[in-house]
């Protein structure tokens, strides 16, 4: 699919997001472990929950069909695991991929999960690693373990695992393992990042404690279900929220936001680079904080990015990137080496995304160099099957002169479906969806 974008009059109204897809993944995965039925109101119907969704029915869980507003997973607890009759298809979801191999690591049968042929090119030696501490058998393609993997359960050990880098995956995937090991797991991280599994565990009666950086999970406390409701989701609401902060005169708010402060970064930092951004609504759900969330335009000032800010913002960075190409000064981006491993290698795309574009822009080994602001002009861009690529080209492409085609746009299905819907509610009418 094309997505062709044209320069926009303002932008302006209220407008809601699909629910939060770090959320839907593991509401779907412990409610499935739980011991009994959980209603999940909201949960996200994009690919990759779809897919995470689809892998915990071939391991013998009954989760309603979706397409309602509210869904049942019937929790098998942890001895209700089946072994599945094939591999796990997780198509693009790096999530879904690296939580299950958590969660399957302490059964004793084997699991094998695949995916797209993005997916297929990440690594999860870094999974492997602390699975293998604890017990299980882990195979890969290669030193660094890429999909196919396939995990041999066994019996396991509680171990305490200091990441080299913070990774909620990572964390979320050891928290997981821990729930079936004998003694307490405990993570410690050098950096926070998203707390989501934690808060969960908790809210469904895990032993769990969190302090500071490291989290101890206590195994032996079934896990009770626990319905819930999705709040939108932060990364999808970011690109509408740039987008008003980049197009002249614009004004819009997102209701109803997830509003977690391990997953907020990106505001803190537009809040340095002087954006007008306005939070209303505060309320707790589930544990998590939720809010409505206004964007104005307005000029942008360079900032410096980078430390313990970058995993609260590890999705969002090449969204920043294209809000500094606006900014006045050079802006940088460091520490942000994590984002060569994921669904593309995102310094490199951005960099070349904005370059084609006109943009300032100079890749860093862990980040990017942004001078501005810079008119920017259309261009033809490669999505490389990398949905925040695509909805971030999208968005310098709503200030360009001329107009911008983002090829493979279908990928953007994975995490925010009726995201060119959004845009045009709002008023961006040269946002076109057509067949590629």
């Amino acid at each position: 699919m094309r997505l062709r974008v044209r320069a926009c009059e303002p932008l302006v109204g209220s407008v809601s997001v699909p629910g939060d897809k770090s959320i839907s993944h593991r509401a779907a995965i412990l409610s499935a472990v739980a011991e009994g039925v959980a209603g999940i109101e909201g949960f996200l119907e994009a690919d990759d929950c779809v897919r995470t969704a689809d892998a915990l029915r071939a391991l013998g869980v009954y989760i309603d069909p979706l397409g309602t507003d509210v869904i049942e997973v019937h929790g098998a607890g942890l001895d209700g695991l089946e072994a599945p009759e094939r591999p796990l298809d997780m198509g693009n979801s790096g999530t879904g991929m690296r939580l299950l191999m958590g969660l399957v690591a302490g059964r004793s049968f084997a699991t094998t999960l695949t995916g797209d042929e993005s997916l297929s090119r990440r690594p999860m030696d870094r999974i492997a690693r602390p699975l293998q501490q604890m017990g299980a058998r882990v195979e890969g393609q290669g030193e660094r373990r890429l999909p196919p993997v396939t995990v041999h359960g066994g019996h396991l050990r509680g171990i305490e695992y200091h990441p080299p880098m913070a990774s909620a995956q990572v964390k979320s995937a050891v928290l997981l393992a821990g729930l079936s090991a004998d003694g307490p797991t405990t993570v410690v991280e050098a950096a926070a990042s998203r707390d989501h599994t934690e808060r969960m565990l908790a809210a469904m009666g895990a032993d769990i404690e969190v302090d500071g950086l490291a989290v101890t999970l206590r195994p032996g406390r079934p896990l009770q279900p626990r319905s819930m409701r999705v709040p939108g989701d932060f990364s999808s609401a970011s690109f509408l929220l740039v987008a008003a902060l980049l197009v002249e005169g614009s004004h819009v708010t997102v209701g109803e936001v997830l509003l977690n402060a391990t997953r907020t970064g990106l505001l803190t930092a537009l809040q340095a680079m002087g954006a007008d951004i306005g939070i209303a609504g505060r309320h707790e759900e589930a544990g998590e904080s939720v809010g409505d969330v206004s964007a104005r335009a307005g000029a942008l000032r360079a900032a410096e990015v980078g430390g313990d800010l970058i995993p609260r913002m590890i999705d969002e960075v090449p969204l920043l990137a294209v809000a500094a190409t606006q900014a006045g000064g050079t802006t940088i981006i460091r520490d942000a080496g994590e984002l060569r491993v994921k669904e593309s290698d995102r310094l490199a795309a951005m960099a070349q995304v904005l370059g084609a574009m006109g943009a300032n822009v100079a890749e860093r080994e862990d980040g990017l160099e942004i001078t501005g602001p810079t008119p920017l002009h259309g261009a033809s861009i490669d999505s490389r099957h990398d949905h925040r690529v695509a909805m971030s080209a999208a968005v310098a492409g709503l200030i360009a002169d001329g107009e911008t085609v983002i090829e493979g746009a279908e990928c953007i299905e994975t995490s925010f479906p009726g995201f060119a819907a959004a845009l045009r509610s709002l008023g961006a009418v040269g946002v076109e969806e057509s067949e590629g």
